[in-house]
């Protein structure tokens, strides 16, 4: 009898096991709805603001030219400069970490640029190649002083905010008494590299999409927008490389590792201190990049260009997803970061409303977002547990 029971209960007991073990399976095979992945997905926020800004300036501005060739190429422009430099924020703080001097970093590059070509008689090229050379080497050293320290990223890129836009200015006055130089545009004809940074694309689009009518013209039947300017085009060729290497690399990995937990990321074999000096070189080339589109598309250097950029490149990144505490952040909704960016700024001056309040917007953009992602982080805390 004894033993009978014992095999009624060892079947049971089996029985029970297995039908937890059916529970767990549906569980982790079980399907979430097509919103609930959307709503998770880092950019989802910024991709939706995106549509709601459109949406607003198109019943808004419609008719104010803002969405003619020359009203979308202003806005794209402003939106690209500024997506260059937060997709490379947007990389370092996925990785925990930020670089409050890019904004100062933009105006030191533009300098290092100048002075050589106009008054030292350097070729175009090799100044710019000095400038990229330069910059990058001072992200190298912010990168190198953050991960051997031990110091937050914050002070320490602060610090370099203030001693680059100190020597900005210190250094174009010892050289040349002024701190705006002009001029630039006559010395780079002609020259092979600055055409990368400074020329367009498309002409013959353009002037295809002219002779068809489907674009404004002057009145000798030239089109208004000639080609594409190439921030724009520097700026969707990073965004596409920079989220093919987080998204489809082992460099990308690193990155997400890193800011997850860096501790975590080195015991199990992840170079972190090689991915944080990377990652704060590289916001010193999309800032040089930066610099080189404007000093070629203005024909001059200021020691004050990039104030408070580096802000702006923050917010963006998130707007775009990111969160502020790292390992978790998308390229792609840095760039829309940027796009709405660009959009509300073109959109308030097309609507003629008064440009001080597009402060007030960035900071409701920011406030905003910090509270989504917030809510975000803690689904995603909530679904690893």
């Amino acid at each position: 009898m004894t033993d009978q029971i014992h095999s009624v209960d060892v079947s049971e007991m089996g029985r029970d096991k297995s039908a937890e073990s059916d529970t767990a399976v549906d569980e982790r095979v079980r399907k979430v709805p097509a919103w609930k992945r959307l709503l998770h997905r880092p950019e989802f926020g910024a991709i939706s603001g995106a549509v709601l800004v459109f949406v607003f300036f198109f019943i808004t501005a419609g008719d104010s030219g803002m969405f003619a060739s020359d009203g979308i190429m202003n806005w794209a422009t402003v939106s690209a400069q500024l997506g260059l430099i937060a997709i490379s924020a947007c990389l370092l703080m996925i990785a925990g970490e930020f670089d409050l001097s890019i904004g100062s970093m933009i105006g030191f590059a533009g300098m290092m640029m100048t002075i050589p070509a106009v008054y030292w008689g350097w070729p175009i090229w090799g100044a710019i190649l000095f400038a990229f050379v330069g910059a990058m080497m001072i992200g190298f050293i912010n990168g190198y002083i953050v991960v051997k320290t031990g110091l937050p990223s914050f002070i320490v890129s602060l610090a370099f905010l203030f001693i680059l836009r100190g020597l900005t200015i210190a250094l174009s006055i010892l050289f040349t008494n002024r701190t705006i130089i002009g001029g630039i545009d006559k010395y780079a004809e002609g020259d092979w590299l600055a055409v990368v940074f400074g020329g367009t694309i498309g002409h013959g689009f353009f002037i295809w999409l002219a002779d068809m009518g489907l674009i404004s013209t002057y009145k000798d039947g030239y089109p208004i927008v000639d080609g594409i300017p190439m921030v724009i085009i520097w700026c969707i060729g990073l965004a596409i490389v920079a989220s093919w290497v987080l998204l489809r690399t082992s460099f990308g990995n690193w990155i997400f590792a890193t800011g997850g937990d860096d501790k975590a990321a080195r015991n199990v074999g992840v170079p972190v201190d090689k991915v944080k000096i990377s990652l704060f070189m590289f916001t010193a080339f999309t800032a040089t990049v930066y610099a080189a589109c404007q000093v070629f598309e203005f024909g001059s250097a200021a020691a004050d260009r990039g104030v408070l950029k580096e802000f702006e490149a923050i917010i963006a990144v998130v707007i775009g997803g990111a969160l502020l505490t790292g390992g978790y952040g998308s390229v792609i909704g840095a760039c829309f970061g940027a796009l709405i960016f660009g959009v509300v700024q073109m959109g308030i001056f097309f609507t003629g409303i008064d440009s001080d309040w597009f402060r007030v917007f960035l900071g409701g953009m920011l406030l905003i977002a910090v509270l989504f992602n917030n809510y975000i982080r803690k689904k995603v805390t909530e679904a690893r547990h």
